[in-house]
């Protein structure tokens, strides 16, 4: 290693003249590009302030917040069968006050620390352990949503065989349980585990992700009833592009098990369209989808109520994060303008139903928002509408946006009776 360890000084001896205008991602381009890609780095430092009004639905204070995260990282790979990686992750809400919760505050810590086997080979076995950020499929299920300030991490083993169109997945995951001041330990009483094979161009370009995993918790998620969660789930996603480049998406989700002391029988669904097209010269993308997580009906001796598992949920309901993939039914608008190269335009629209309306509403982490016990309340969530720009620069990002909720029947008769807003700029300097 010890000629690896000479262009390594003599690159951050050359790196203030030869990489004089960004140093650092040319500086680590080069050193891949030196060490033939056996080591490089990863970094991250965002910056956000962040103004919400109506939290939760006005039970809690409105907050003015000012957010950053500091990542850095390596990656190691001395022989093509063996990578090593490891990322640090500083987190601080430096004007929140006392008992900033862990959402937002995690003094520095482990947030990736693996290793990969025969990562590298097109086909055959290979094999991942450690603590890792993790997004399958859509990330609808098993994700770490990169919005929030502490993104989640799991600890992870996984275990694939691939062909040429197919890869078989074994896989056990748990969610880390983040200690604000502490280290953040393994929480193995909550995990997933199971299956998650993917086959790709299976039929005119259409490919296909199917899974079955188990999930279970100690201790049942969002609520304090008696007895533990268990639950199974089954479920394909089809994905591919029709003619005339319209990309497709449906996925179809089925649950039995337990949560607490019923027994669970849930379903899920979703579909959604997207293209790509221009107008007046200038790009846009636009794409629609609509989805449905059942809830419990009136009457029922079974929870219906679907278990989100452990999902990135991040504007899949909305810029704002309001809701979880529970005893609901969204429709989701976005176009991408694409201003210049580097300056884009979103819109979103987002309207909510609750699937059952003796059901609860529930939050992105899956807890209840309200609950209208009789029905009464209907059915009527409401409608939020986003717009937010982002503008690229090399490594750097900026960003701002604003977000409005419009109450719907049901958020009007079992809140406070606030329609939430956020708004939010950013700005993001990475590279890896």
């Amino acid at each position: 290693m010890g000629k690896y360890a000479c262009l390594l000084a003599t690159l951050l001896l050359a790196a203030p003249t030869a990489f004089a205008q960004d140093p650092l991602p040319n500086f680590n381009k080069e050193l891949r590009k030196a060490t033939r890609n056996i080591f490089g780095f990863t970094f991250e430092e965002r910056t956000r302030w962040e103004e919400k009004s109506g939290v939760n639905f006005g039970k809690a204070v409105d907050q003015q917040d000012m957010l950053s995260r500091l990542r850095i990282g390596a990656d190691f790979t001395p022989v093509s069968w063996l990578t090593v990686s490891a990322m640090g992750q500083d987190v601080r809400a430096p004007f929140y006050g006392a008992g900033a919760p862990n959402t937002l505050r995690d003094t520095m810590d482990l947030q990736e620390g693996y290793v990969k086997l025969l990562a590298k080979r097109k086909t055959g076995f290979g094999a991942e352990f450690g603590r890792e950020m993790l997004n399958f499929g859509e990330a609808r299920l098993i994700g770490s949503p990169q919005w929030s300030n502490v993104s989640r991490t799991f600890d992870t083993g996984r275990l694939y065989y691939r062909t040429t169109k197919a890869r078989f997945e074994a896989l056990l995951v748990s969610p880390v349980r983040i200690l604000s001041d502490g280290f953040n330990v393994p929480n193995l009483g909550e995990r997933i585990w199971g299956m998650y094979d993917t086959f790709s161009s299976v039929w005119r370009g259409a490919s296909i992700d199917a899974y079955a995993l188990r999930h279970s918790q100690n201790k049942i998620g969002g609520w304090t009833g008696a007895g533990t969660l268990g639950t199974n789930t089954f479920g394909a996603r089809l994905y591919g592009l029709f003619p005339g480049k319209v990309a497709y998406s449906v996925e179809g989700i089925g649950q039995t098990g337990h949560l607490g002391l019923l027994d669970q029988r849930a379903h899920a669904w979703f579909a959604g369209l997207s293209r790509k097209t221009t107008v007046l010269g200038l790009t846009l993308d636009i794409s629609a989808e609509y989805k449905l997580a059942s809830g419990t009906g009136a009457g029922q001796t079974n929870s219906s109520t679907f278990d989100q598992l452990s999902p990135a949920n991040h504007d899949k309901f909305g810029h704002e994060d309001l809701f979880g993939w529970r005893n609901l039914r969204t429709f989701k608008s976005l176009e991408t303008l694409g201003i210049t190269k580097s300056v884009a335009l979103n819109v979103m629209y987002t309207d909510h139903w609750l699937d059952s309306a003796f059901d609860s509403l529930y939050n992105s982490s899956g807890g209840v928002i309200a609950t209208s016990k009789t029905g009464v309340a209907g059915t009527r969530v409401g409608q939020e509408v986003d717009e937010f720009v982002t503008y690229r620069r090399g490594a750097h990002l900026f960003g701002a946006g604003f977000g409005h909720f419009f109450k719907g029947q049901f958020v009007q008769e079992t809140t406070r009776d606030i329609n939430p807003r956020y708004f939010y700029v950013f700005q993001q300097y990475s590279f890896k």
